[in-house]
């Protein structure tokens, strides 16, 4: 399931999402706050670098959005449905849940959003040229 060449693949781990080689971030543990968003400028392997353009990752906000409505449901169902707690404790747990899980879904947005523009290419290798 979790296998290299998948865009799950490259979604999860932070990988390179044109080579799968290496991670994106400069710090793997997205609980460094300090080094949540500080990431490689290209992937040292393939070349490709991952802010295409100038704000790119802004549109990754987008997918953070959903993300964050997609945990904040999951949360109210598995506590209220599931759990049996009251309303108040159930909106506890979505933003306990939101505020725990933040740098992960910051970072998965992140992962998303460029693996919806860059596609895996298994062969690509950083070329140097010697003049």
């Amino acid at each position: 399931m979790l296998k290299k060449g998948t865009k799950l693949y490259s979604i999860l781990t932070g990988s390179c999402p044109q080579c799968h080689q290496e991670s994106m971030y400069v710090e793997k543990n997205p609980y460094n706050l300090k080094e949540l968003y500080h990431m490689n400028e290209k992937c040292s392997h393939c070349g490709l670098q991952y802010k295409i353009e100038p704000s790119f990752f802004y549109g990754a906000m987008y997918v953070s959005y959903a993300l964050t409505v997609a945990i904040g449901v999951a949360a109210f169902i598995i506590s209220k449905v599931f759990i049996g707690l009251g309303l108040i404790e159930s909106f506890v747990a979505i933003i306990l849940s939101l505020i725990v899980l933040m740098p992960i879904t910051a970072r998965i947005a992140r992962n998303i959003y460029i693996n919806m523009f860059v596609g895996y290419k298994p062969n690509s290798h950083n070329e140097k040229h010697n003049d």
